[in-house]
């Protein structure tokens, strides 16, 4: 029998860090060449990791189970012990903005105390490709349908059997093999490699494989890479643990992160969830420090270009009409830099066309903008069809803006039950109350919202139309026109808490920030305009 797998050399890639330090929590060892094509025999670079050093999968599957508890358990139910410090985010300010209707008691009791930032975070772009899983376990089973149903496979196709390596080799005998095959076998390792054998003789070149095993053996893994393997996961899987090794597999090396997505949508119109939207993504940027980029998608009636006060030529409209085109120079030629580290892709917010655009362009716009930041703040228009739908399933994460009536109970609720059902493995929606303590209005006291859609509210933003006006009408940020406010400390608290990052740390003693003449650069721009 003719031996289809050359010996190749192995190197774990080591995690790629960003100025953001925008990485997959779980970087699992992979190889770049595919693993039905031959690569030159070559020695291995380095000393063989020990079997303390190699950690496929064994602290993975650990790590996994419990971020993956985290998140779908109920909050009431949270495990009470310590979490390690470098697995979650801790803002060193309350997560509520507090009003006299909204004690901090009442509320931050519903908040979790980290942000889970490990294997529940797993930020991947999968392709439209075909993958085949064979498994023998009833768990794995599950496993892997419910990996099939996530967001981030939404472009994948999968085929879910029953059967391990002797079902692929019967099933490739007459078929042609796909891009990914996922494959199951508790043989022992002498009968697994024998089985690998036999089925690199029915795939085609090109192929992938990953291979679920029984044993955590760093002896096995190596052959295994040596035959071409692509990767190994150790029994039992996790779906957000199969997801990220596929991701890893089929990442692109032109394109060295996939930034953040963030969907802000108002539970009704009127909410305020674009002010909300915007001024949380100025916060990250101006604030924490991180590079943003805001797509406003009310083509008609979006505010951003107003927000930031700037004339926008074309922005999203340009990028939706044309999405099989962009790439990082046209991009960056549609983007309004607002500031160093903030870019803003506005609406034309006219009326000159009915703007039916198909959905499949939002989808591919939001893609091409993820790679030109870490974080990407999604502003959408408060409509229902089948790109927002897809939009907000897609979505890192979704916030929801909402008022304390009873209008925007009814919608918040109705939003938060369909995106729970859409995103199985994901962290439910924040929501956000917006302008709660208006004057002369009957309001639903902010535990009895929360009570009532199994949300608690995130945070409270207190209602305050002198300062929100003036800032609108002047073409400012909050945080710029009334840095000493509530709202202001509640928007940097909010980009603490989508961000996962932590403010700045204030000045040493005897040395005081550099005030800022006139306020924020886009006040001065206006002001010139005057």
């Amino acid at each position: 029998m003719s031996k289809p797998f050359a010996a190749q050399d192995f190197d774990a890639l080591d995690a790629f860090e960003m100025e953001d330090d925008f990485i997959d929590a779980v970087a699992a060892p992979r190889l770049d060449p595919s693993p039905f094509i031959t690569p030159p025999a070559t020695a291995m670079a380095g000393p063989a990791p020990t079997e303390e050093a190699y950690n496929p999968v064994g602290r993975m599957v650990a790590e996994t189970e419990t971020a993956v508890a985290a998140v779908m358990m109920p909050e009431e139910t949270m495990p009470t012990s310590p979490v390690p410090v470098d697995e979650v985010y801790t803002p060193p300010v309350p997560l509520v903005a507090v009003t006299p209707e909204a004690p901090v008691s009442a509320l931050t009791a519903y908040e979790p105390a980290g942000l889970p930032v490990g294997p529940g975070a797993v930020e991947v772009s999968i392709p439209r490709i075909a993958v085949h899983v064979f498994a023998e376990r009833q768990d794995t089973l599950a496993a892997a349908e419910r990996a099939g149903q996530d967001r981030r496979m939404s472009r994948a196709t999968t085929q879910i059997r029953i059967g391990g390596v002797a079902a692929a080799i019967e099933a490739y005998q007459s078929e042609p093999t796909p891009p990914l095959i996922v494959v199951e076998s508790m043989k022992d390792a002498q009968t697994l490699l024998w089985e690998i054998d036999q089925l690199a003789e029915v795939c085609d070149a090109g192929t992938k494989v990953v291979i679920i095993g029984a044993t955590n053996d760093i002896l096995l893994f190596r052959e295994l890479m040596r035959r071409g393997v692509s990767e190994y996961l150790v029994a039992p899987v996790q779906p957000l643990q199969l997801i990220s090794a596929i991701g890893g597999l089929f990442a692109d090396p032109a394109q060295p992160f996939v930034g953040r997505s963030i969907a802000f949508v108002g539970a009704r119109g009127g909410a305020g969830a674009s002010a909300v939207a915007h001024n949380t993504a100025y916060a990250m940027s101006e604030r924490i420090g991180v590079n943003t980029v805001i797509v406003d998608y009310d083509l008609p009636f979006g505010t951003a270009g107003l927000d930031f006060n700037q004339d926008p030529l074309g922005g999203v409209a340009d990028a939706l009409s044309q999405p099989d085109r962009l790439d990082a120079t046209l991009l960056d030629r549609m983007m309004v830099r607002c500031t160093d580290k903030l870019s803003l892709f506005a609406a034309p917010a006219t009326l000159d066309g009915d703007w039916d655009i198909q959905p499949d362009a939002f989808e591919e716009v939001t893609s091409r903008i993820r790679s030109t930041a870490p974080f990407v703040v999604l502003d959408l228009p408060h409509l229902w069809s089948g790109w927002m739908r897809k939009t907000l399933i897609s979505a890192d994460e979704v916030v929801i803006v909402a008022t304390p009536d009873l209008a925007s109970l009814r919608n918040a609720k109705n939003m938060i039950d369909l995106i729970k059902q859409g995103r199985p493995n994901d962290a439910p929606p924040r929501l956000i109350l917006n302008q709660v303590g208006m004057p002369g209005r009957p309001e639903i006291p902010a535990k009895d919202f929360g009570t009532a859609l199994g949300v608690h509210p995130s945070l409270i933003i207190p209602f305050d139309a002198k300062v929100f006006g003036a800032a609108a009408n002047n073409g400012q940020m909050i945080v710029d026109s009334g840095a000493k406010t509530k709202a202001a400390e509640a928007f940097e608290t909010l980009a603490q808490i989508v961000s996962r990052r932590e403010l700045p740390t204030a000045p040493t003693k005897g040395k005081s920030a550099p005030a800022k003449k006139g306020g924020s650069l886009l006040a001065s721009l206006f002001s010139k305009k005057r």
